[in-house]
């Protein structure tokens, strides 16, 4: 059995997580969603990116306003 079987890329996740893959990306390098960085690809693992999107509430930032 393959070892890489257990991990998701950036793209898988943030399909499985429907949010944007620099959402996901900004997750990692912030250290949110633990993942290793491998060159210059970011492997997260199945299990805890299930355990992850249970308790992930993804949110819009606050719009900004035009100032008239």
């Amino acid at each position: 059995m393959p070892v890489l079987e257990h991990y998701l890329n950036v793209l898988e996740a943030s399909r499985r997580l429907k949010i944007h893959p620099e959402t996901v990306k900004r997750l990692c390098r912030q250290g949110d969603l633990p993942a290793t960085k491998i060159h210059n690809t970011w492997l997260i693992d199945k299990n805890i990116l299930d355990n992850f999107a249970g308790t992930y509430n993804p949110h819009r930032g606050a719009r900004k306003r035009l100032i008239k």
